[in-house]
């Protein structure tokens, strides 16, 4: 009865083919990326196209994606899986650190567009006057290209380098995100580009301090007046490092923080409420 191409890529595949058909569509444009004529074509075939902030939403449209038929649907966080809870320590059991040590979390894909590299070059600045603070890098590399893997190979080697080496643990694919959150003292998130982050509802909904470059649709996220975040330009290490030391050093602004993302969360990211907005696109 309807067909939901949940990505930017099968929005383009699936456009000719379902107006070809006569099927209702919906292509979802969950990425930032420019399009050539022929795939902005594809796109606009799907009766109805949504877009996961106002920023993707507007970007494509400046491209060519028809606005009439393209809205903005916030993607939503599950606020009981996601939510401040105590720390428990069992990372730095698991990873042999001391139990004083601790953890700021830079989450995502290792590469470029996540900016893994300005995360520790923010790192770098801030090791010697915090000793205790060590730097869990989770996620995985995911793309083939050569200068992927170059790119990998390059944030390896500034960890494991001097002043940072010892205190960046590559993590991997993880499944316990929802309780790594609960045992940071910070989250970094120093995306070059990002359409809606959605490490960045987690980290909101588990009450984390974050710091996070104001791209794309965080803005959205975190909008002027919500306190849930400390925004920074892009490709900025130092500001970075000026905010995290900032949040580092006052446990009480830490707090506070927590407390105003998670109520913005609670307020705009419920995935409850991001599900009845996608089932009236649908009706």
């Amino acid at each position: 009865d309807l067909a939901h191409a949940n990505s930017l890529s099968t929005a383009r595949i699936a456009g000719p083919v379902v107006a070809d058909g006569g099927l209702p569509s919906i292509g979802h444009l969950r990425d930032i990326v420019k399009l050539g004529p022929q795939a902005v074509a594809d796109v606009n075939r799907h009766r109805r196209l949504i877009a996961v902030s106002r920023a993707t939403r507007d970007f494509y449209v400046w491209q060519g994606i028809d606005g009439a038929r393209c809205h903005a649907v916030h993607n939503g966080v599950d606020l009981e899986l996601f939510a401040p809870r105590p720390a428990t320590g069992y990372l730095q059991r698991e990873l042999g650190t001391p139990a004083d040590v601790c953890f700021v979390a830079v989450i995502g894909q290792i590469g470029l567009r996540k900016a893994t590299d300005v995360a520790l070059a923010a790192a770098r600045q801030l090791t010697a006057e915090m000793p205790s603070v060590h730097w869990l890098v989770v996620g995985e590399r995911t793309s083939e290209k050569e200068e992927s893997r170059e790119f990998e190979r390059s944030v390896r080697a500034i960890a494991n380098e001097p002043p940072l080496a010892g205190r960046v643990h590559f993590l991997g694919v993880r499944e316990d995100v929802p309780a790594l959150l609960n045992e940071c003292a910070a989250v970094v998130h120093a995306a070059r580009q990002e359409p809606l982050a959605r490490v960045l509802l987690e980290a909101a909904a588990s009450g984390a301090a974050i710091v996070a470059t104001d791209v794309g649709g965080t803005g959205e996220i975190f909008p002027p007046g919500s306190e849930g975040a400390v925004l920074v330009p892009p490709s900025d290490a130092g500001a970075i490092a000026a905010a995290l030391r900032n949040l580092l050093h006052k446990e009480s602004r830490r707090t506070a923080l927590g407390r105003a993302a998670r109520a913005r969360a609670v307020e705009a990211f419920d995935v409850r409420n991001a599900a009845a907005r996608l089932i009236e696109h649908y009706r």
